[in-house]
């Protein structure tokens, strides 16, 4: 009789258990779900993995807006001429101080603490700006004048030493390849005020 009750009990546990097992698997039901999860989720990426030149020029051009800013509040802050120095060879720009008549980009840079050289050199060929180029610069009307000077009010003149206003000017960012770039602004400086503001000129 124990023995017949023993065995019962050892059946008992051997149904639950093998119960149990069948509970811890996953049905087709919840397969076939988790796939179409992966699947939307996997279309979700693509295009935001094709977005990112989009982004490294959206990232280029708030950054050099917000650098001509800065030089401006900066010249404004200390009572002193700055200049924003553009090397388009080099796909670089530097924010310079004007001492006297001289904006020199080499011995003149303002110091920045968060770049490894301490100076404040923007270099557009980084990766975080992988595709980005800026193109062409023009100051008063100049498209060989590639520098932007600015007055210890932050307002852009016409030359280094000078009071006359300047006409402003405009620094045109492409993205994508060089025959046909996908992407092109503008920034534009305003004459007077020095306001700096951007134009999409191509986004696809």
């Amino acid at each position: 009789m124990k023995r017949l009750a023993n065995d019962r009990q050892t059946r008992g546990t051997l149904r639950r258990r093998a119960r149990g097992a069948v509970r811890a698997g996953f049905t087709l039901i919840e397969m076939i779900i988790v796939i179409a999860l992966l699947g939307i989720a996997g279309m979700l990426v693509i295009p935001a993995m094709g977005s990112v030149g989009a982004l490294r020029s959206q990232a280029a051009v708030r950054t050099i807006v917000a650098d001509l800013t800065f030089a401006q509040s900066d010249a404004i802050a200390f009572q002193q001429g700055r200049a924003v120095v553009f090397d388009l060879n080099a796909q670089t720009y530097s924010v310079v101080q004007v001492i006297g008549r001289d904006a020199d980009a080499t011995t003149s840079t303002l110091y920045d603490p968060s770049r490894p050289d301490g100076r404040y050199i923007v270099r557009l060929n980084e990766d975080r700006f992988a595709g980005v180029r800026v193109t062409s610069v023009a100051f008063n009307n100049d498209d060989t004048n590639h520098t932007l000077v600015l007055d210890d009010m932050g307002t852009p003149v016409s030359a280094i030493g000078s009071n006359q206003p300047g006409t402003g000017g405009l620094i045109r960012v492409e993205a994508g390849p060089t025959d046909n770039p996908s992407q092109i602004f503008d920034i534009v400086i305003e004459p007077f005020t020095g306001r700096v503001s951007i134009r999409k000129i191509k986004d696809e």
